[in-house]
């Protein structure tokens, strides 16, 4: 059995290696391992049933809708205004340039729910201006990636919905939950950025006067309302995650088109379009991982390499399995899509994490985190990629400044390991 699954396993990456995307190897993988765990006995038309039912889930909705939000936004006013408020509070500190990326980021995160999003949104207008400032060009690319992982972390996360509908664990207190260590990582990457320009002093901006601020907050106050209404509203039992993306969508659109007016009717084309192609990727990868999983549930995959290959089972231990899972997701998403590594390896330790008596919420937040880390991480995290495409910079100088805020993001995930409370303390105070 493990044998065969080495096979699967070799040909999915033979065939992302040929330059196929990542559909193809995933669709192959598990039309591959029907073949080989069922011996060609089980019909292959089942894997088109588990795709279409893999991407049934009505939780599934809020994708395209925080997809949808988050394009209106890009083009539109709200992430100038959060930068504008952001820079006048704290450019003229030590590093307040750097500081200023970061809360952004997170801000802007916390708004889109997709990381892809908050590197142009933010990392447009704000790498110019850390570059004028004298940060170096790989300096000032990794903390723009770095920072809008985050955004995986902080509500709205499509990474969370997705781990939320493949687990059967609740995305409303997954939301939550992922506040505490999204804050942790923004205090610790602010940290680091006041560290580094105590050591290389650089020249600050200027203290911006009150009445300035007090403008700057008025301006970037409606913007603000996106995690109010997500977290708020979810909260107070006012609406689900579900309906949250819809009014996150309704209060998109008259910010941009009725009230700022920087997007026109015309635009709303491109818009629709832009969110279509997101929405289309991630289906498809959804509804196929949905047949691979089924595929390897089918044939006993987890159970064999799981209990019998790797010797994890229920009473192995909290660190023990928590660690494993924090590695496994680490070093699959240095490689593969995030959306491809929650549906392939979830089937197999989610239910061995319940059984030990682990909090789902708890596995769900540390996955995500691991899913943020390796988006960044080389040598295939597709944030870097992005920064590549976005900023058109070489790919070895993007990596070079990317390993300080690894190192900080890694040493989040064993704070969270060691103190669940980060991550379970607003939980349980929201849903106790």
């Amino acid at each position: 059995m493990v044998m065969l699954a080495i096979i699967v396993l070799l040909l999915m990456l033979l065939l992302l290696l040929a330059g196929f995307p990542m559909k193809v190897p995933l669709i192959m993988g598990a039309w591959a391992a029907l073949l080989l765990f069922t011996g060609g006995e089980v019909s292959p038309a089942i894997l088109i049933q588990q795709w279409i039912g893999g991407i049934t889930p009505a939780a599934l909705v809020a994708v395209p809708m925080f997809v949808l939000a988050a394009e209106i936004m890009t083009k539109g006013q709200a992430a100038d205004r959060l930068l504008g408020m952001v820079v006048s509070f704290v450019g003229h500190l030590r590093g307040g340039l750097p500081i200023a990326t970061a809360v952004s980021c997170t801000l802007f995160g916390a708004m889109s729910g997709s990381t892809q999003a908050t590197v142009v949104a933010i990392g447009g207008p704000l790498r110019p201006k850390l570059l004028d400032a004298g940060y170096s060009k790989s300096f000032s690319t990794a903390l723009i990636i770095n920072a809008s992982d985050i955004a995986m972390l902080i509500p709205p996360s499509i990474g969370m919905i997705v781990y939320g509908v493949v687990s059967g664990t609740s995305i409303g207190e997954l939301f939550v939950a992922g506040v505490g260590p999204g804050l942790l990582i923004l205090a610790m990457f602010c940290g680091y950025c006041f560290w580094l320009d105590c050591r290389l002093p650089r020249p600050r901006q200027q203290r911006v006067a009150w009445p300035e601020r007090r403008r700057a907050v008025r301006r970037a106050l409606l913007p603000l309302g996106f995690p109010v209404i997500v977290l708020g509203g979810i909260y107070t039992g006012v609406f689900s995650p579900t309906e949250a993306a819809a009014v996150c969508v309704l209060y998109a659109g008259i910010l941009e088109l009725l009230i700022y007016r920087e997007l026109g009717w015309r635009d709303l084309g491109k818009v629709a379009r832009s969110t279509a192609l997101v929405t289309a990727i991630v289906f498809v990868l959804v509804g196929a991982g949905a047949a691979f999983s089924w595929v390897i549930s089918f044939a006993q995959l987890p159970q064999e390499l799981v209990t019998n290959t790797l010797g994890l089972n229920a009473q192995s231990g909290y660190w023990t399995l928590m660690l494993f899972i924090t590695v496994s997701y680490f070093v699959g998403c240095m490689f593969v899509d995030p959306i491809v590594v929650i549906l392939i390896l979830t089937p197999i330790f989610h239910p061995i994490a319940v059984a030990a008596g682990i909090d789902p919420v708890l596995v769900g937040v540390v996955v995500t985190l691991q899913v943020a880390i390796g988006s960044a991480t080389p040598p295939f995290g597709c944030d870097i990629f992005t920064a590549i495409a976005i900023f058109r910079q070489p790919y070895l100088e993007v990596l070079r400044g990317t390993p300080p805020f690894i190192v900080i993001l890694l040493l989040v995930a064993l704070l969270l390991l060691g103190f669940p409370v980060i991550a379970l303390g607003l939980r349980d105070l929201a849903f106790g």
